[in-house]
């Protein structure tokens, strides 16, 4: 009787054992090679540069090469189908940003839906946008919408591509200050900003980031931020409300996601590691010094935003009446 009870202490011992060793596994395992970042917008973007930032630091506290993958192209449609397509294994991550809520209502039948394609990992950063023109066009606010009034058709803005927010905002400026503005798509920030430099176009409503060398160099001149607040890095900008423009004042987000799917674990492994790189005063500072506003966060409260503002962006662009054309 002992002996059977014995063996059947044995055999329960290693029954418990056994359903330790998945768990142990998840923990100790993850990640055992590269991980890759899809960035679905060019490389020197706001979005690049932020994500760069970031993926240097999990490379170290991973274990393992965090590399980044630019692929840009059709407003970031094209990243992020990569990415929603990807093996939910924890090896291929997506940086979401907004206009993939925005293309779900300018295009419609779309390979991925943000809020069901992806787990949401944790936010980035924040972004504030800023007009900006060529200095040769205007200085202010008031003198564009004057030289835009006086050049109907002439004038030209630039955008990352249809369906992004610097296309929005653009459009909203031309409905607000009752002007007829043309507008000219780029497959990113960074071409567009080379036209603006070079006089092909006039006007863009950069992210801040990636404008901030070329407002200090004088190259293109900060009229105003499309924000709630100036911005530190800019006191002496007014906010598109102190132009005359109230209700221009949306934030952009950066966000990494992973596929739907992606194991608890796993998604809580990664969360934990962004955040703590977020929290440390080294990157806390570099991000603040390039213009972005560090915003860590937990995986349910990312998903919680993601459904939300994909909610307020159907309603806005229904409101602008716009499509992916125009």
């Amino acid at each position: 009787m002992n002996f059977v009870l014995r063996r059947a202490g044995y055999f329960l011992s290693a029954i418990a054992l056994a359903a330790t060793v998945p768990c142990a596994w998840a923990q100790g395992g993850y990640p055992n090679r590269p991980i890759r970042i899809i960035v679905p917008w060019p490389a020197g973007g706001s979005v690049d540069v932020a994500t760069r930032v970031v993926a240097e630091k999990l490379s170290v506290s991973l274990g393992q090469p965090v590399m980044v993958d630019n692929r840009a192209g059709a407003s970031g449609n094209i990243g992020a189908t990569a990415g929603a397509k990807a093996v939910p294994d924890g090896y291929t991550l997506l940086v979401a940003t907004t206009p993939m809520l925005i293309n779900q209502s300018l295009y419609g039948g779309l390979p991925f839906d943000p809020a069901k394609s992806f787990t949401a990992v944790s936010l980035l950063v924040n972004v504030n946008y800023v007009l900006v023109a060529n200095p040769t066009v205007a200085n202010s606010v008031k003198e564009l919408v004057v030289q835009a009034k006086a050049r109907p058709g002439q004038i030209s803005y630039a955008s990352s591509g249809p369906g992004t927010q610097l296309h929005l905002h653009g459009e909203a400026f031309k409905q607000k200050a009752g002007i007829d503005i043309v507008h000219v798509p780029y497959k990113g920030a960074p071409p567009a900003l080379a036209d603006m430099i070079g006089g092909h176009v006039q006007m863009m409503f950069p992210g801040f980031p990636v404008v901030q060398p070329l407002l200090k160099t004088g190259q293109l001149k900060a009229l105003a931020v499309v924000g709630k607040r100036r911005l530190a890095l800019l006191p002496d900008v007014p906010t598109m409300a102190e132009a005359g423009f109230p209700g221009m004042d949306s934030v952009e987000w950066y966000g990494v996601v992973a596929p739907a799917g992606t194991p608890r674990d796993i998604v809580a492994r990664l969360n934990s590691e962004i955040v703590k790189t977020l929290n440390m005063p080294d990157v806390h500072t570099l991000l603040a010094s390039k213009g972005y506003e560090p915003a860590s966060s937990t995986p349910e409260q990312f998903s919680a935003l993601i459904k939300s503002e994909q909610v307020s962006w159907a309603s806005f662009v229904k409101q602008m009446n716009r499509r992916p054309d125009n």
